[in-house]
């Protein structure tokens, strides 16, 4: 038996989020809310998504020795994620700095601090972990060669998640493994390069398949998703919600996305349920304060009947926003 629904191997930040009531141009400065520090990261927010969802989840990532780093850590524990594999030290706790408008748009900067530390040794040395997993999922806020390592060490039988953000041309090897690649538009566009010579995204999707990924799911924000395989190109519905804050939403999906179809979902299955997964999150400030528990997500099922923008999960607090947009990060 798996000791393990979900391995994340991937990044741990602390997000610096300031709201704005627009994005600066270059050279131009504008006043935001106050700094708020919340605990974030591709690889973090994954793990903290699927184990709310109730994945027995592992975390495969390195921060720092210092107040981010432990922030980071309680948070993982708090949500019931197995920190075994996380690795302290070596550099300072990466960081992302996070601008969020009116709208729940965000623009975000990354420093990769210790992110940039994990290394294919690392990924060695923790084989147990990879032997004890069903579904691994990474992402590229780590080194590209960590990743490949992770693809040499998976388990016979394991399947392999990745959402390459941010994008870069991936290695065959890793191409291969993917079961499913998850990108949105700006991701597929530049892992096809001069490939995409479509503006169609079920052609995006055949293209990215002719690459060598065993599966592939094209996230489309309101439009909602298309998951392609060898069977063909299916389009997968959204969620129409009010959104607030479109921070973490992409992780979130990818976590649920990776947790059912490690619990044995067909692909199509899994990304609608990723997309309600979503469609929680954005409805609420921040990344890993956002993920819903899987009651939550049941209870959107149910919620809205009119047809309306549906508002499940929003706190006193937060006042709705636009229709939900692209997810991010």
């Amino acid at each position: 038996m798996d000791d393990y629904d979900l391995l994340v191997v991937g990044s741990a930040n602390a997000d610096l989020v300031i709201g704005v009531e627009r994005r600066p141009g270059a050279g131009e400065t504008v006043l935001g809310s106050d700094l708020a520090v919340h605990p974030g990261g591709k690889g973090a927010n994954q793990a903290v998504a699927a184990a709310r969802l109730g994945a027995r989840t592992a975390l495969l990532a390195r921060v720092g020795d210092d107040g981010h780093g432990r922030l980071l850590l309680d948070s993982q524990r708090a949500a019931g994620v197995d920190t075994v594999g996380v690795l302290v030290g070596g550099a300072p706790t990466g960081v992302a700095l996070i601008t969020v408008d009116p709208s729940g748009d965000n623009s975000i900067v990354v420093s990769p601090g210790a992110n940039g530390r994990l290394t294919p040794g690392d990924v060695r040395t923790a084989i147990s972990l990879f032997h004890a997993s069903r579904v691994v999922s990474t992402q590229l806020e780590i080194p590209l060669e960590t990743v490949v390592e992770v693809v040499r060490n998976l388990a016979p039988g394991s399947r392999f998640v990745l959402n390459p953000s941010p994008p870069r041309p991936l290695p065959t090897e890793v191409l291969a493994a993917c079961d499913p690649l998850i990108v949105n538009e700006h991701e597929a566009k530049v892992i096809l390069g001069d490939a995409c010579v479509s503006d169609a995204p079920e052609d995006w999707a055949r293209l990215l398949l002719a690459k060598g990924p065993r599966s592939v799911v094209v996230t489309l924000g309101a439009q909602g998703s298309l998951v392609a395989s060898s069977a063909g190109v299916t389009r997968v519905a959204s969620v129409k919600v009010d959104a607030v804050d479109t921070t973490g939403a992409g992780d979130a999906f990818t976590a649920a996305l990776a947790f059912r179809l490690g619990a044995g979902s067909a692909l199509a299955e899994a990304a609608a349920y990723a997309s309600r997964v979503g469609a929680v999150a954005v409805t609420r400030k921040g990344a890993q304060d956002s993920f819903p528990t899987a009651d939550e997500v049941d209870d959107l099922c149910c919620a809205g009947s009119g047809g309306g923008p549906r508002t499940l999960g929003r706190r006193p607090d937060e006042a709705p926003g636009a229709t939900r947009r692209g997810e991010s990060r």
